[in-house]
């Protein structure tokens, strides 16, 4: 959508930290938290649109963890292949496998660069954002992942901003305890609130505006944001499918079709 109700204040924070530090040219990392719904992910993708050009001088990568084969050891490959073979070294600059950096070094965590088979050495990384969607499927037992790509933007010389979302509030405190040891370990954090009762029916009543139904929701069906919570949910998933159906109806009234008496 190209609005985003109730957001204003989250999407200004994050707007706000991408031009601090992505166009600052400062490494940094940014923990975004919410539930299932409230608007992580469409904002977020909203802002990398319209701030296109302001990103344009470092490379966006933009990964769903839930997406990825392997999402434990599988994150550095996938970003290695959306930075291309440029990015990621050329076999004409060969190396010894003993020079490959090491788990923390300078040009970042490329440990499993040599697992690939990969015998020359990576070149730095470009100043890059990394995006990071569905971040808790990159948990284990260990959290060495999770640990690595937190650590990365403090390593001395990074170039890397590192935006990461999930549903947990507490992922960063439960499971990253140690980032907090350091003064500046710890990632700013977002937390993305539920929308209350009076957000829902506005979003609603926008929403039916737009499909070109007339009027809103409580006049046609009541408001599905009173009665209990489970109540809510099924009101909203039934609204929701209603919102969906009158969308394509006004797609299709709106398609070209052939003028009368036209070939």
């Amino acid at each position: 959508p190209d609005r985003l109700h109730a957001r204003e204040r989250e999407m200004g924070v994050i707007r706000q930290f991408l031009r601090e530090y992505v166009c600052g040219r400062r490494p940094g990392s940014l923990y975004v938290s919410g539930a299932p719904g409230t608007g992580k992910t469409a904002c977020l993708s909203r802002i990398l649109l319209d701030c296109k050009d302001e990103l344009a001088g470092s490379k966006t990568i933009v990964l769903n963890c839930m997406s990825l084969s392997s999402p434990q050891g599988g994150v550095f490959p996938a970003m290695a292949q959306q930075l291309g073979p440029p990015a990621c070294g050329q076999p004409e600059e060969a190396a010894p496998a003993a020079a490959l950096p090491a788990q923390g070094a300078v040009n970042g965590p490329w440990g499993w660069w040599a697992e690939l088979g990969l015998t020359w050495a990576p070149p730095p990384l470009p100043r890059s954002l990394l995006v990071l969607d569905e971040l808790d499927q990159l948990e284990s037992k260990g959290q060495d992942v999770l640990y690595t790509l937190f650590e990365w933007p403090r390593l001395p010389g990074s170039r890397l901003v590192l935006v990461g979302l999930a549903n947990a509030l507490d992922l960063t405190d439960r499971s990253l305890a140690r980032l907090g040891a350091r003064t500046d370990g710890s990632p700013r954090l977002l937390h993305f609130p539920p929308y209350t009762r009076e957000q829902l029916t506005a979003i609603l009543q926008e929403r039916l505006g737009q499909g070109g139904g007339g009027g809103g929701p409580s006049q046609h069906w009541g408001c599905p944001c009173r009665g209990s919570r489970s109540a809510r949910h099924s009101g909203l998933t039934l609204l929701r499918r209603a919102v969906e159906v009158v969308e394509l109806e006004v797609r299709s009234q709106t398609l070209l079709k052939p003028l009368p008496g036209g070939e």
